[in-house]
């Protein structure tokens, strides 16, 4: 049993821009966020990231999701157990497919094996019990959100901004009591991120992503591509809502035929609409608009939504938080909660018919 009262909690994170594994240690008793401890961070090399990447949209029982859930397991193994402090672990895994309204949501990665390994309780398959209860099973980061809302005095509405593989918007009213109080969260997946941008550098320059949104800068958005992409359907979908990383593979397919530079600015030019598309759906306005994940760095993309909101757009450095460890975070957090029968996601944020607290949790030498 956890003790009484906050605790260390240590959560880790592999994301759909398949970089690596991020590890963060949380102060915190399920509701509020008393501190924030050590991070860590340990990428994953090119065989690796090539084997994953083999593994996306697989489901349980094929070859690939078997040397997938290999690799994913042994880097978190490897980067967790230089942590000392935790009495639990949020182990979030490696989303390989999302389709909530089909065959589910399958992370590869087994919570057990950790647990063995790291000798402490580890919290996972955070996404399966909203899906099995009609939830989209993401985002799962907006109860965070709102504990983090409180965290920096926050008084009036905001909204954090994901930017990884792809978007996701978190809108917060924090003069609620709780995330799970009426009207104070709402989330949704915007569209992609970086998962077009990242693959088109790769594919055609052998890079990881466009450093800073340089190439980007470079070109010239096409205005068709981007009107397409917008017509999609899924925009027109009410909140919430989720996506796969490959859901929108064929924006990809649609610059096939542009110079890089002008492939580079189209994908990121879309991936902004998509965020303003996305905060229409917003219950009232907001006054700032605080960027995480990877995306922040971008300075192209971080113009293109500044330009285009009328409201501050800011990484969430300038509130003195950490996006590059705010997903480990989060999952820190949501293990407490889960470990003390507190709700991680509910109507509002992944559309589940009731209040829900997802995930199993597995104790060493069990």
């Amino acid at each position: 049993m956890l003790k009484a009262g906050p605790i260390w909690a240590l959560g880790a994170m592999s994301g759909t821009s398949l970089d690596g594994v991020d590890a963060a240690l949380v102060l915190t008793d399920g509701e509020r966020i008393l501190d924030f401890g050590e991070t860590g961070y340990r990428p994953y090399d090119e065989e690796e990231r090539a084997l994953i990447r083999a593994a996306l949209g697989r489901w349980p029982g094929a070859p690939e999701v078997e040397m997938a859930a290999e690799i994913v397991e042994t880097a978190h193994a490897e980067l967790l157990s230089q942590f000392g402090a935790a009495a639990l672990v949020g182990f979030h895994g490696q989303t390989l497919a999302h389709d909530p309204r089909g065959r589910g949501t399958h992370q590869a990665g087994n919570g057990a094996v950790l647990a063995e390994v790291l000798g402490v309780p580890v919290v996972w398959d955070f996404r399966s019990s909203d899906v099995a209860l009609g939830g989209q099973g993401a985002p799962l980061a907006p109860f965070f959100h709102f504990a983090l809302a409180k965290r920096i005095g926050a008084t009036a509405p905001l909204a954090f901004l994901n930017l990884g593989g792809v978007g996701n918007l978190t809108w917060v009213d924090p003069s609620k009591p709780g995330p799970e109080s009426p009207g104070a969260c709402l989330a949704f997946d915007t569209g992609p991120a970086n998962a077009p941008v990242n693959d088109l550098l790769r594919s055609r320059r052998g890079l990881t992503q466009d450093t800073g949104g340089e190439l980007a800068a470079s070109g010239t958005p096409d205005a068709g591509i981007i009107a397409d992409f917008l017509a999609h359907p899924y925009f027109l979908r009410m909140p919430p809502k989720s996506l796969d990383r490959n859901d929108f593979n064929a924006l990809l397919a649609a610059v096939a035929p542009l110079p890089d530079a002008d492939a580079a600015a189209t994908l990121t030019r879309a991936a902004a609409e998509a965020v303003v598309r996305g905060t229409e759906h917003f219950p009232t306005p907001v006054e700032r608009l605080l960027v995480t994940g990877g995306g922040r760095h971008n300075a192209t993309l971080m113009t293109d939504l500044a330009a285009r909101l009328p409201c501050t757009v800011a990484p969430v450095e300038s509130v003195g938080l950490d996006g590059d460890m705010l997903e480990a975070q989060a999952f820190a957090y949501l293990a407490v909660r889960v470990a003390r029968g507190l709700p991680t996601s509910g109507p509002t944020t992944t559309g589940v018919m009731a209040l829900v607290g997802g995930g199993q949790i597995s104790h060493p030498g069990v």
